[in-house]
């Protein structure tokens, strides 16, 4: 598994100097943040180790992780709430999001994205399908997003132990939405708008 990098070179190519990957972790859950993360690396920066997060074990995220921040030109980490989620819906807020970091870098001539395009991008903007397995720098924001995600619901687990979020770090698993039923939403880290936690917003109401 490797990224092929093909557009940041051809970037590099022509003379953009400060290529910015982005990538999001946590548009699925029902519970916990989403997380979305900016890297960008030195000129021609190539590592055969840095790919798609969901590929990865939990031991190389964390490794490459530290890595990431040593070796990285700059990179920014934003974490979106359960509010913004229902507020602004889970596309909306990404999208938002990814704008604002791009907005964050001191240097940036060209954007690359996981499958979100940023009409309003000052920048070239290049929105990738399966991007963090064709790009060094998006896979890298990729990993950020992961880790910083599953770390934030690791500490919820600490917290709220009976709904084992530290094993389905707020995905919609059965075990989980046994976890939800008996247990009930957590205003603030559940999102009202997602339909599982919708309905049992409707069941309380029900009952009350």
């Amino acid at each position: 598994m490797k990224t092929a990098n093909e557009y940041e070179k051809a970037w590099y190519k022509e003379g953009k100097q400060a290529i910015v990957g982005i990538d999001e972790a946590g548009r699925g859950p029902i519970a916990g943040p989403l997380v979305v993360a900016a890297v960008s690396f030195p000129n021609d920066y190539d590592d055969d180790e840095i790919y798609d997060s969901k590929k990865l074990s939990e031991k190389k995220r964390e490794l490459l992780f530290r890595k990431i921040i040593k070796e990285a030109r700059e990179y920014h980490i934003l974490i979106v709430d359960t509010k913004t989620i229902d507020t602004e819906n889970i596309y909306r807020a990404t999208q938002n999001a990814m704008q604002k970091l791009c907005d964050e870098f001191q240097m940036i001539d060209g954007v690359l994205t996981d499958a979100m395009p940023l009409p309003f991008c000052k920048q070239d903007c290049i929105s990738l399908v399966k991007g963090d397995q064709k790009s060094v720098s998006i896979a890298a924001a990729s990993i950020l997003a992961k880790v910083t995600r599953d770390h934030i619901m690791m500490a919820y687990d600490l917290q709220y132990p009976q709904y084992g979020f530290a094993k389905h770090k707020g995905y919609p698993t059965k075990a989980h939405l046994e976890a939800l039923h008996r247990y009930g939403v957590i205003d603030g880290l559940y999102r009202h708008s997602y339909g599982p936690v919708t309905k049992m917003d409707q069941l309380q109401l029900s009952l009350d």
